[in-house]
Formats: C-alpha cells, sequence, structure tokens
C-alpha cells in the first residue's frame, strides 16, 4: 500500500493505529489508572463508589464526545481511555472486595463478560479487529469491550500480586515475559493478530497496574512507597507529552493524504 492511500484510510478510521506508540501511551495510561483511582479512593478516602461515579461518568461523556466526532481524534481518545482505565481499577475493587467475590471470582465474572462483548460485536459488526473500526455503532462496541478489558487486567493483576503470592515484582517480571511471548508470536505470525491484541491488551492491564502498585505501596509490602500523587502526576504527565506526539503524527498523515 502507498504512503497516500495507507494514510487516506488511517483518516478515515475512527481509533488509533496499533503501532509502538500506541502501546506506550496505553502501558502509561493504564498505570495511571491503578495510581489514580488509588489516589481517589484510598489516599483521598473518596471510597470505590464515588471513584466509580466519577470517572465513569467522565469516560461515558468523553466516549460519547469521541463517538459524536468524525474520525480519530488523539485528545478525546486518550482522556475516554485513560477515564476507562481509572474506572475500571476502581470497580475492580469494588468487585473483588467491597462485594467480597475476590480476585478469582472476580476475574472468571470478567474473562466471560469481556468474552459476550466480543461475541456480540463479532455477530453485529462482523469483525472484532480493532483497527476495522469504521462506524457509530462499532465503536460502542469497542468502548465497551475497553472499560471490560481493563477492569479485567486489574482484577488479573491482583490476583497474580496477591493470592498467588508473587508480589508486584514477581508479577511484573511474568506478565513481561508472558507478554514477550506474545511479541514472538505475532512476529512470528503464530497465532491470528486480533488474538493476540486481545492477549495483549488485557495483560498490558495487570502489567501497568503491577507497576503501578510498586511504584506507590509501602516497602513492606515490596513497593518503593513513592505515592499515588507523585506518581500519578508522572505518569499523567508521560501521557500528556506521549499523546501530543501522536497528534502530531496524524496531523502530518492529514497532510499526506490531503
Amino acid at each position: 500500500m502507498s504512503e497516500y492511500a495507507s494514510s487516506v484510510s488511517r483518516v478515515q478510521a475512527r481509533v488509533p493505529e496499533i503501532i509502538t506508540l500506541y502501546w506506550v501511551i496505553k502501558i502509561a495510561s493504564t498505570t495511571l489508572g491503578e495510581t489514580g483511582a488509588d489516589l481517589f479512593s484510598m489516599t483521598w478516602d473518596l471510597g470505590y463508589a464515588v471513584t466509580i461515579a466519577i470517572f465513569l461518568a467522565l469516560f461515558v461523556g468523553s466516549a460519547i464526545l469521541k463517538i459524536s466526532q468524525d474520525g480519530y481524534r488523539p485528545v478525546t481518545y486518550w482522556l475516554a481511555f485513560t477515564a476507562s482505565a481509572i474506572a475500571g481499577t476502581a470497580i475492580s475493587d469494588f468487585i473483588d472486595r467491597t462485594l467480597g467475590l475476590g480476585y478469582a471470582a472476580g476475574s472468571l465474572l470478567l474473562v466471560a463478560l469481556l468474552v459476550l462483548i466480543l461475541l456480540g460485536w463479532q455477530k453485529a459488526e462482523g469483525s472484532v479487529r480493532v483497527e476495522d473500526v469504521r462506524s457509530r455503532a462499532g465503536e460502542v462496541w469497542y468502548w465497551l469491550a475497553f472499560l471490560v478489558a481493563n477492569t479485567l487486567g486489574t482484577a488479573a493483576g491482583d490476583f497474580l500480586a496477591d493470592d498467588m503470592g508473587l508480589g508486584f515484582a514477581m508479577g511484573a517480571v511474568l506478565i513481561s515475559s508472558v507478554l514477550l511471548a506474545i511479541l514472538l508470536a505475532w512476529y512470528w505470525r503464530w497465532l491470528p493478530n486480533t488474538l493476540l491484541f486481545w492477549l495483549a491488551f488485557v495483560l498490558t492491564r495487570p502489567f501497568g497496574a503491577t507497576f503501578g502498585d510498586w511504584l506507590t505501596k509501602p516497602l513492606s509490602h515490596g513497593g518503593l512507597a513513592l505515592g499515588t500523587a507523585g506518581s500519578s502526576v508522572l505518569f499523567a504527565l508521560v501521557v500528556v507529552v506521549a499523546v501530543f506526539w501522536e497528534q502530531r503524527r496524524c496531523q502530518q498523515q492529514l497532510l499526506v493524504a490531503g
């Protein structure tokens, strides 16, 4: 495909291209989701219910704004994504701790919900390949799946770190190893790209969450005791800089396509 044709195709898309920069922003955003949720629910003592209400409202509002727009808009997109990451963390903690389901049962429940959403998306749109989203209806399924996948990632990360007794550092090592295997499977084309994307999407969530916990938790719990506020500000800055870079890249594609 020529550079012009590729640029035209990307301009018509409603969601970002899955390149290295996407994963950089995604991991930074999911880490912010972990530290940000803990900042609101624990450090500022707002509790899970209030934190969920705040960021679920922000997610729904920003997702509706994004879906109403034509094409892919990086700022609106990543605002909705970050809100879904923070809301997902709080929802996971609410399910696992407040409702008392535990990490294992909570993870299984969320796996089942994600599978149902993906099946519904496949039946309605004919594909769950994220880069093929070209319609508003498809984007609604996309955001539903992302919210549940972000919530699942948090529960899975907590399950590895706490229930399996791996701790934050070893949990991050294990997830990193699995992500490396997924990368090799993608490079050697061992499995379908769509399956590999969803595996990587879910697993980069506990990777970011585990990394966030490692930064914020006290030394006695295996963390670095950097605090939720400082860590949240740090990763918010990373997200802002990376999204600015993504915005410039998209503007260059518009110039080529135009």
